[in-house]
């Protein structure tokens, strides 16, 4: 995009300032400068080796509840589980009961997001009394997802590793963590899912046909050799969505989670060099933005209208 052009006494066409272009070169230049002075001011610290960045996902158990040889403490993940169950709940409660004929504008966002769920996202994939038995599964999932992601970008005080003080007290210094960015967590959600939509097939079409019904139609002149082939190509294929649906929504948050603390400040202090948090913190600011404005959103959609298709898919009449 040039800058606009004006014309001059004479006729000719005579520009108006700089162009766009140089503009942002002129930008990266000055931010480039900026950074390459405070290297010089600050120096190099050398190599942090006290930093260790995995700790920030390191679930340290602030409750030790052991039963059976399985533990059940209770962590920071447990935490972010219960925030993103009653923020679902909560917010579902609270808008049932102040429905308002002219809504305001919180009651419309919450009537976009439940159309989205119950028309888009369920009705794309299931059909009458099918889509209203599962709707309330489905949104709620999204919901779920969606505020246990968005939870995952706001600053709380749960890093008990380092603490700072408050009116004499020590208080966690405050940290991100998403429950989603735990494998636990997604890989527990897809297996509700897949057990569910299988239990659904074969509730609508009984348990062999349902297995019967892996194959797709016109393969009556094929060997049983071939069949069987197949078959087990779709039993395989079954099994990789426990991983494909897991780790989706478990890499994208955690990747993003992972660039915040880098960007933010993290690659700085792990190589010493304060300067460079000149140039990383921007970017920490745009991803931040994408995260939070795409990002946790469309995991939570992507989720939610596989887990509807999943079962739209099981109990159809065909393939």
């Amino acid at each position: 995009m040039e800058s606009a052009t004006v014309t001059a006494p004479g006729g000719a066409p005579k520009r108006d300032g700089m162009s766009t272009k140089a503009k942002v070169f002129i930008g990266l230049g000055i931010y480039l400068a900026v950074a390459i002075l405070l290297l010089l001011i600050f120096g190099n610290a050398g190599k942090n080796e006290a930093f260790k960045p995995q700790n920030e996902f390191k679930l340290e158990p602030w409750i030790s509840i052991h039963l059976g040889g399985i533990d059940l403490s209770v962590n920071k993940a447990v935490l972010y589980l219960v925030l993103a169950s009653l923020a679902t709940i909560g917010t579902m409660v609270w808008i049932a009961r102040r429905m308002q004929q002219k809504p305001n504008r919180v009651q419309a966002a919450v009537e976009v997001a439940y159309d989205l769920t119950k028309n888009t996202i369920t009705g794309g994939s299931l059909h009458g009394e099918l889509a209203r038995k599962w709707f309330p599964f489905i949104g709620a999932l999204f919901f779920w997802i969606w505020f246990s992601n968005m939870l995952g970008f706001l600053p709380l005080p749960t890093n008990t590793e380092h603490h700072f003080s408050l009116f004499g007290l020590e208080i966690p210094s405050f940290a991100i963590y998403a429950a989603t960015a735990n494998i636990a967590i997604p890989l527990v959600l897809t297996l509700v899912v897949w057990l569910s939509y299988h239990v659904e097939g074969i509730r609508a079409k009984g348990l062999v046909p349902y297995f019967k019904s892996w194959l797709p139609p016109g393969l009556e002149e094929m060997s049983p050799v071939g069949k069987g082939a197949i078959f087990v190509i779709e039993v395989i294929s079954h099994f990789v969505r426990l991983i494909s649906l897991s780790v989706r929504l478990f890499a994208n948050i955690l990747a993003g989670h992972l660039l915040l603390l880098f960007m933010g400040g993290g690659l700085a202090v792990l190589l010493g060099i304060a300067a460079l948090g000149a140039l990383t913190f921007p970017l920490a600011f745009a991803f931040f933005i994408f995260e939070v404005g795409l990002v946790a959103t469309l995991q939570a959609f992507i989720f939610s209208t596989l887990s509807a298709i999943y079962i739209g898919g099981a109990t159809s009449a065909t393939h």
